[in-house]
């Protein structure tokens, strides 16, 4: 039976992070600076600040990763969660891995009373918008960006 784990991140779990990040990265078509990679890497590292993040292994390989904000909210009590990034690895997705890793950003969000958690995805992320049409509900909003 497979063990998997969710934790915050260490020192060690860079290599492995890197890896994820890049292929991450990579499905959106997106670079990130040397810089950013390496500034995102030292908070979510150290706990200093957010982002916050949190990490999945399983059978100890490090498969996957998130990383959220909690933001004020003009409309609510309680801030708002946003998970910017959430990534699995291709050989383990449909393993639990995803839900868990958001399982566990719904709970740090219920800790600190969160009003809302939220996140975006690309609407041709297929795979991804399965799992979450299980775990949250789809919003009418359209995002614009400059």
């Amino acid at each position: 039976m497979s063990t998997i784990e969710i934790r915050r991140m260490k020192e060690a779990d860079r290599p492995g992070w890197l890896i994820l990040w890049q292929q991450y990265n990579a499905f959106y078509e997106r670079e990130v600076a040397g810089r950013t990679t390496e500034r995102l890497w030292n908070t979510l590292v150290s706990g200093a600040g957010e982002p916050f993040g949190y990490i999945a292994t399983k059978d100890g390989a490090l498969v996957g990763f998130t990383h959220y904000f909690f933001l004020p909210s003009t409309s609510d009590w309680g801030p708002r969660c946003y998970m910017q990034d959430l990534f699995v690895g291709a050989s383990v997705r449909g393993d639990g891995i995803g839900g868990a890793l958001i399982q566990a950003v719904y709970d740090d969000a219920d800790k600190n009373d969160v009003a809302q958690t939220y996140w975006l995805t690309a609407s041709i992320n297929a795979t991804a918008r399965k799992l979450y049409d299980h775990v949250a509900s789809i919003t009418p909003f359209v995002k614009y960006t400059r």
